[in-house]
């Protein structure tokens, strides 16, 4: 789509706040009729009215979405961030496993401004598998490098939770 349709879903989202929770079906509306204008098929569309449903309480009504918007072709950024969310609302609906297969190869694909939120939310679908000491790794690891001091040691402790002991 072009800057100017981007600019005002932009522009949308940054009004999200002022939308109560007995308003969302409002919110809901406001992005609706943004996708309204895009070409038919467009992953975007889906997309944005996924991430409306599940920023508004709905991860239920978001999954066959973002599953949609990704069947559709979305990649890149939005493809990605796609991914974390279907997979967060994937665990808040009980699919936790799910969430795991779909963010796992994600460790290894192309690093971004993304990665820490890979990290939490693959965190949060292993600790509801009751695989807690994996969650925790990652979230270590992921918070390493932003401290001022202890990155190796973070680092070190990240990785003997889950290296066997030996």
């Amino acid at each position: 789509m072009n800057q100017e349709w981007e600019d005002r879903v932009a522009a949308a989202w940054a009004t999200f706040d002022d939308y109560p929770e007995e308003r969302a079906a409002e919110f809901r509306a406001v992005i609706d009729a943004l996708v309204a204008e895009l070409p038919g098929g467009s992953p975007l569309g889906p997309f944005e009215q996924a991430c409306a449903w599940d920023s508004t309480g709905h991860s239920d009504r978001a999954v066959p979405l973002y599953r949609e918007a990704l069947a559709r072709g979305l990649h890149g950024y939005r493809g990605r961030r796609a991914r974390i969310q279907l997979a967060s609302s994937l665990r808040n609906t009980g699919q936790a496993e799910e969430g795991v297969k779909l963010l796992t190869p994600e460790l290894d694909g192309p690093s971004d401004e993304l990665d820490d939120a890979v990290r939490a939310c693959l965190a949060l679908c292993l600790s509801s598998l009751g695989r807690d000491r994996e969650g925790l790794s990652l979230v270590l690891g992921a918070l390493a490098p932003h401290l001022p001091r202890y990155q190796r040691s973070m680092a070190n402790y990240a990785r003997a939770l889950v290296e066997p002991e030996g």
